[in-house]
């Protein structure tokens, strides 16, 4: 693992405002253990994000959301307030920033992505789920932004 994520992660338990509290009042040994379970869970969360077939980080005006299956980690904080998303990113997991888009009705509309990596036959419809390329296919044509794009390279 390298020393920068882990740097990161140590940091950002040790300001979240119950831990800081914990160290405040002398209980420093109870600030520690939560701050190891806190760095733990989120080494998982990395790990998750780097090996899920349709794991993705999704931004937009209502927070930041990083898509793990049938588990979902956010915050109403843009990625660049969010240090657990911002480091999935950098590590390779894709990212779908939806400020750009300006027509809410359509991407409400979207289908969900999967969250196996299998897509329904018919992806239409409310409950609907489709791949994680079908899904930047379609919220690309809005106006998204992709980075760390998961289609394959098209030759021309």
């Amino acid at each position: 693992m390298q020393t920068g994520v882990l740097r990161v992660l140590r940091a950002t338990a040790a300001s979240w405002w119950r831990h800081k509290e914990l160290r405040r009042t002398g209980q420093t040994g109870q600030a520690l253990q939560l701050e190891r379970e806190t760095v733990l869970r989120d080494l998982g969360y990395l790990r998750q994000a780097a090996t899920l077939p349709n794991a993705h980080v999704i931004c937009g005006e209502g927070g930041t959301f990083i898509h793990l299956g049938w588990t979902t980690v956010s915050t109403f904080a843009p990625i660049e307030r969010f240090p657990l998303a911002t480091l999935a990113v950098a590590r390779g997991t894709p990212f779908i920033d939806i400020r750009p888009v300006t027509d809410v009705i359509a991407f409400a509309n979207l289908p969900r992505v999967a969250r196996d990596g299998s897509p329904d036959p018919e992806p239409w419809g409310p409950g609907k789920s489709v791949s994680l390329t079908t899904y930047v296919d379609m919220v690309e044509v809005l106006g998204a932004k992709i980075a760390n794009d998961p289609r394959p390279r098209r030759s021309t």
